[in-house]
């Protein structure tokens, strides 16, 4: 459990840290870190549903079908398959970063009162 915290750690601090070095615009790397965490939710925050539906059902899909054929595969399914979830994620995550600094998305407090605005 403590390898899987570390290796967690390691993956999140190294995303962060390449996400914050290139970064142009400040708030681009929120959608970058909302879709490494749910496939899908960054390409959610940048308006683009059908990408977004599509990320999120590759990411069942490799979820369930993982689940079925790890199995099957013995051993090496057990860490193929959240090697290929991890892969995914990543993947998805540097996608909508990637489109999230190409329109200038940004993140903040309104004008006249509390609460957020996202505009892009």
């Amino acid at each position: 459990m403590r390898k899987c915290a570390v290796v967690f750690c390691v993956v999140v601090g190294l995303l962060w840290v390449t996400f914050a070095a290139s970064a142009q615009t400040d708030d681009a790397w929120i959608p970058g870190i909302a879709s490494f965490v749910l496939p899908g939710l960054g390409q959610l925050l940048n308006d683009e549903m059908d990408k977004a539906l599509i990320h999120f059902g590759i990411d069942i899909a490799i979820v369930t079908l993982g689940w079925y054929v790890g199995g099957f595969l013995g051993p090496i399914g057990f860490y193929a398959i959240p090697a290929l979830h991890l892969g995914w994620a990543v993947f998805s995550g540097f996608d909508a970063y990637n489109t999230a600094e190409e329109q200038g998305f940004t993140f903040g407090l309104v004008e006249n009162g509390i609460g957020f605005s996202f505009a892009y």
